[in-house]
């Protein structure tokens, strides 16, 4: 599998960090020992919301060769989903089996036509703003509807991550991850030790 991780000027770095950390597991602990990722922009360096740089070697490479796409969110997101050529290299992953947001990274997948027909979940703050790109909003922590995961508020993309690696390796699997995280919350039977 080969996964892209998209990230923008104004994203949340929770957003894409949090689920970036349980789903990289996949190849650490051997789910998945061919499982490769980029980091993908639209520029060489982008601006997290609180002021953080970040070098992204992959500038707009297209992205029709990958397998899972992942969007997070971020208060820019409510200007770039307007921006037609941002939203038409996201376009590029038409094909990817899966598409992935956590918070408002939904409205970038919804712009780019990912959630048409479609349940997903945003950012409460953005229930409204999501509604014309999907068939229904679902006020949930995580959503999965076909090809299309997402999740909701920022904190969600460790129980998103966890979602996306039960869903790709089996529950059993997703516990290994939570125990390396060292994160209680995910499963609904207790929390780990």
């Amino acid at each position: 599998m080969k996964m892209a991780f998209v990230l923008f000027d104004g994203m949340t770095l929770l957003d894409f960090s949090g689920f970036n950390e349980a789903v990289t597991w996949l190849k650490f602990l051997g789910a998945d020992e061919s499982l490769t990722w980029d980091y993908c922009a639209d520029k060489p360096r982008v601006t997290d919301d609180r002021g953080l740089s970040i070098h992204v070697p992959r500038v707009k490479p297209d992205l029709s060769g990958y397998d899972l796409l992942f969007v997070p969110g971020g208060m820019s997101t409510r200007q770039l989903r307007f921006d037609e050529g941002f939203v038409a290299w996201l376009r590029t992953a038409e094909r990817a089996p899966y598409k992935v947001s956590v918070c408002t990274g939904a409205l970038l997948l919804g712009a780019a036509g990912f959630l048409r027909g479609k349940r997903a979940t945003t950012n409460p703050s953005a229930y409204e703003l999501l509604e014309p790109y999907c068939a229904e909003v679902v006020r949930e922590r995580y959503v999965r509807d076909g090809d299309a995961f997402t999740g909701g508020g920022v904190a969600s993309s460790l129980d998103l991550g966890l979602f996306v690696v039960e869903s790709l390796a089996g529950r059993d699997f997703a516990r290994r991850v939570q125990e390396k995280m060292h994160y209680p919350y995910y499963f609904a039977d207790g929390p780990i030790g």
